[in-house]
């Protein structure tokens, strides 16, 4: 209040409401300005904030994706070694005269324990077996051609 009365005395009557007028204009910019600057600090906080967000994101990725890759390298190592460990070996091909079943039971004898060894040759002995009965059994094209 003291202001005005100073500010009427000294700029007068004529010339205060003009002056009332740009200061309050200029007021309303600084108002403006300092609005601007707060929005461009909050902005930049934000996108700080974001940056490190986006970072933390990142780095979780990276870490799950390795996590991820070691277990498939893991796997495929233990499939390797799995793949790789000695088993029944089938020959691929068969000539001919030879018998499926026993084929079918070749197994490399020094792989096999003892236990193993001895199944492995009475069921080959078996399957030998009963390919010879079933051969005299059944009649071949020739018998069919001299019965018939």
């Amino acid at each position: 209040m003291v202001i005005a009365v100073v500010a009427l005395l000294v700029i007068g009557p004529e010339k205060l409401p003009k002056l009332a007028r740009t200061l309050g204009a200029y007021t309303g910019r600084m108002q403006r300005f300092v609005a601007q600057v707060k929005d461009e600090v909050n902005r930049e906080v934000r996108f700080e904030e974001l940056q490190k967000l986006q970072q933390e994101v990142q780095s979780a990725t990276v870490k799950a994706e390795s996590s991820i890759l070691a277990s498939v390298d893991a796997i495929q190592r233990t499939t390797i070694e799995t793949s790789e460990e000695p088993a029944i070996q089938r020959k691929p091909t068969r000539k001919k005269g030879e018998n499926p079943k026993v084929d079918a039971l070749a197994i490399k004898s020094e792989d096999l324990s003892e236990t193993n060894k001895r199944s492995v040759k009475a069921r080959r002995a078996v399957a030998t077996e009963k390919s010879e009965v079933v051969s005299q059994t059944k009649p071949t094209r020739a018998r069919k051609k001299a019965v018939g």
